[in-house]
């Protein structure tokens, strides 16, 4: 199994952020925590292993170093922790120090996943983001310095006023870093957030600062183009990674592992075979700290719906559906069970048939959200 922990801390919000997370003073900061190794305790189980653990936000680079090495104490007290796990935090520059990396590193952390987002100053400005480019160098380097070895950087497109050229500049300048691992998120401005507002009123005002669809996917396009040339291989519609540097923790969300999520707002899958059930915590700040963790949005999924997120999620890999993994899984043939569906998207070129597995081709993938509903 999986684990992932939710720090729901940030300096500030970023415009374009809807995601479970705000300010919080010292004092609710180590409440949250201890209300989280406490809820950690009690979910302990000794029989499952862990093979990866993501401690995500929110900001958890915000907190003190020695916080982030109690919760990880606690895991290991709690659960059997593989020694090959991988042990991921996310980090936002600014708020990284030598002594934070140092202390990562004593407490079992092996991959560093860093919200970069642009390269350019006046996109970060757009965002909302606290930092620059050139903080974000000196952090990265920092880490390098420190010792890590599996470094993923997150980046973004469709950002206000973006260009192609400039999108491609962002590109080329973090390949020259050398990271392990690139993220490439389309922005998705949704509805609530400050971003949302700003561009309502520009679009009232006749005024699209949005880039174009046509820019999006030139932009689609050319990141898959430059980051191949540089031994980066899409391995999942959004993420890259040099051979052997795939995020082992999401790929666990995308093939089925179960998963326990710890914190407020955080989401839990239990895969028992023939069904499973999801979940997910409290999204109230002041209940989680008061001991009060109510499980919301209990969902049961019956084998079917497990079938579909199987192919729906699958989908997703670069590498696509194993037919003999499908068979071992679910007992039955991937063609009995969506052969007609198969077969009407590899007549046009939207799906591909090698050896053992179906995937996307490159139209496919402009398309996929189409596809992947006729497998619902």
């Amino acid at each position: 199994m999986e684990i992932y922990i939710h720090i729901p801390f940030c300096v500030k919000k970023c415009l374009y952020c809807d995601f479970l997370s705000s300010t919080a003073d010292d004092e609710t900061k180590e409440k949250y925590v201890k209300a989280l190794c406490d809820e950690i305790k009690s979910g302990q189980n000794k029989i499952e292993s862990v093979s990866s653990i993501f401690i995500g936000g929110g900001t958890p680079s915000i907190l003190k170093a020695e916080f982030i090495e109690k919760i990880l104490s606690t895991v290991y007290d709690n659960y059997i922790v593989n020694s090959d796990a991988e042990i991921t935090i996310e980090c936002n520059p600014g708020t990284l120090s030598y002594e934070k990396l140092l202390a990562y590193k004593r407490s079992g952390v092996n991959r560093l996943s860093i919200g970069l987002q642009s390269a350019h100053n006046n996109e970060l400005k757009e965002l909302g983001r606290i930092h620059t480019f050139e903080e974000f160098v000196e952090n990265y380097k920092l880490a390098r310095e420190v010792g890590f070895e599996n470094i993923n950087i997150d980046l973004m497109s469709g950002i206000i006023n973006q260009s192609l050229e400039s999108f491609e500049d962002t590109l080329k300048k973090v390949v020259k870093l050398n990271p392990e691992h690139i993220s490439v998120y389309s922005l998705i401005i949704e509805e609530g957030t400050a971003l949302y507002e700003q561009v309502k009123r520009m679009d009232e005002e006749g005024i699209n600062i949005r880039p174009s669809e046509d820019v999006d996917r030139e932009i689609y396009k050319s990141t898959k183009q430059i980051l191949s040339s540089f031994g980066y291989e899409r391995y999942e519609i959004s993420n890259y990674s040099k051979a052997g540097y795939e995020c082992k923790h999401n790929l666990g969300y995308w093939t089925g592992i179960s998963y326990r999520g710890f914190g407020i707002g955080a989401a839990s899958y239990i895969n028992y075979g023939n069904e499973a059930i999801r979940y997910k915590n409290t999204d109230n700040l002041t209940e989680y700290l008061n001991g009060n963790n109510t499980k919301t949005e209990i969902e049961k999924l019956s084998m079917d719906d497990m079938i579909s997120e199987h192919m729906i999620l699958g989908f997703r890999l670069g590498k696509g559906i194993s037919k003999s993994d499908f068979y071992t899984k679910f007992e039955m043939q991937l063609y009995d069970r969506f052969g007609d569906v198969i077969n009407k998207y590899l007549a046009n070129g939207f799906l591909i048939d090698k050896d053992d597995r179906v995937y996307l081709s490159d139209k496919g993938i402009d398309v996929s959200n189409y596809i992947l509903s006729d497998f619902l």
